[in-house]
């Protein structure tokens, strides 16, 4: 499994996961999104719902009769009843479950930051699992590890 840490930096965690959302959603992906703070999911919902020229990205939250439906779906739990292989972390808290998806994408800040150092240094080592760290660098993303 492959875990993607991404440091934020210039750019804005709604926009940073648009993007991640939009790229697994044109290869034909399924994303589970997850943050245990409800007002962050109230806000990527509406920021999904106006995505500029691409207008939206197709998603619902979690609780509703369409869940196994939603390409991409926000939730404070990290089960996925939308059947998705590929989980965000929206909130900088490392959730374990994400080692069972086959791609993870853990967004930290400099808020989260040691939370995210720890994350990384449990998970090296462990058979199966490949770490990835990007960082921004003049607006571009960097691989650094």
């Amino acid at each position: 499994m492959l875990i993607d840490f991404y440091q934020l930096g210039g750019t804005s965690p709604e926009q940073v996961i648009a993007s991640i959302a939009g790229k697994l959603l044109s290869e034909g992906g399924r994303l589970l999104i997850v943050a245990q703070d409800e007002a962050l999911l109230a806000k990527l919902d509406r920021v999904l719902w106006d995505q500029g020229d691409t207008s939206f990205l197709p998603h619902g939250v979690a609780g509703g009769v369409d869940d196994a439906r939603q390409p991409l779906l926000l939730s404070t739990s990290p089960d996925a009843p939308n059947l998705a292989r590929n989980m965000l972390i929206a909130d900088g808290e490392w959730r374990e479950a994400a080692l069972s998806y086959d791609r993870a994408f853990y967004l930290f800040d400099g808020a989260t930051l040691e939370a995210a150092r720890l994350a990384w240094k449990l998970l090296a080592g462990r058979e199966g699992v490949e770490r990835r760290y990007w960082a921004q660098s003049d607006g571009k993303w960097v691989k650094k590890a």
